[in-house]
């Protein structure tokens, strides 16, 4: 659809073939958390072309994300050096929240200023400062459940679509997988998978970035006149704002 990524086929040989990847992908591959990177080139107009093990397998379905395969992985890419090391010099810099807050205040400029959206952005300039963490980390910002691959085997789990990666805290990535995936009730289970435990603290984190979450997917589809899915973000902005309020109160 983008016009930036192709399968290649010859005989029983496939490959992935993306247009003008990141340098990311390399060490992506190299941590085992996308497919093997095979190749890169760079073609005669100035395009560079990244060629990547084919891989037969499918998306995890929604039920499947709380599993303690994502968990380890989410994991994994979290405390990664290399990968930290490598978004670094691509010149990404750590992401606080008030910075989220400032780039979601701009976006909120010019568009209906409805009760929900002006709840939401006063409690996240409210808890901007109790909501920020010092360790910061490579969060893949996306986690939605069609950016994970798991081969035919049922062994080898990848996350793909790094485009919009960020060096930020991971409660940015977990708070999205927790609030569209996994129960409430189970929340606490689950971040003991990865490694976590649920206090005070991180609970208001998750809030915070559920909410910002919320608000930066219901902007980008407003952008592309996606009423359904304007709808829908609504409608968890309206659900979120009263979950914030009860757990500050």
């Amino acid at each position: 659809m983008t016009g930036e990524a192709y399968m290649a086929e010859s005989g029983k040989n496939k490959l992935f073939i993306k247009r003008n990847s990141s340098p990311f992908l390399a060490v992506l591959s190299a941590e085992g958390i996308v497919p093997k990177l095979l190749w890169t080139r760079r073609m005669g107009n100035g395009d560079v072309l990244t060629a990547q093990q084919w891989m037969n397998g499918r998306v995890l379905m929604p039920k499947e994300m709380p599993s303690k395969q994502v968990a380890g992985l989410l994991k994994k890419i979290h405390t990664s050096d290399p990968l930290l090391f490598m978004l670094k010099r691509l010149g990404k810099k750590p992401v606080s929240t008030d910075q989220i807050l400032k780039q979601l205040v701009d976006r909120a400029k010019g568009r209906e200023q409805t009760k929900a959206l002006r709840e939401a952005i006063l409690f996240l300039q409210k808890m901007a400062g109790q909501a920020e963490y010092e360790k910061k980390a490579v969060c893949h910002s996306d986690i939605n459940h069609n950016n994970w691959l798991l081969d035919k085997d049922g062994k080898s789990l990848y996350l793909v679509d790094w485009d919009q990666a960020v060096i930020a805290d991971p409660a940015m990535d977990l708070a999205m997988l927790l609030y569209w995936y996994v129960d409430e009730d189970n929340w606490e289970e689950w971040l003991n998978l990865y490694g976590w435990s649920l206090n005070d603290s991180l609970h208001l984190r998750l809030v915070w970035h559920m909410i910002a979450a919320t608000l930066r997917f219901m902007f980008w589809h407003q952008e592309h006149a996606e009423m359904k899915k304007i709808i829908l973000f609504e409608k968890d902005l309206l659900w979120l704002n009263e979950y914030a309020a009860k757990i500050t109160c």
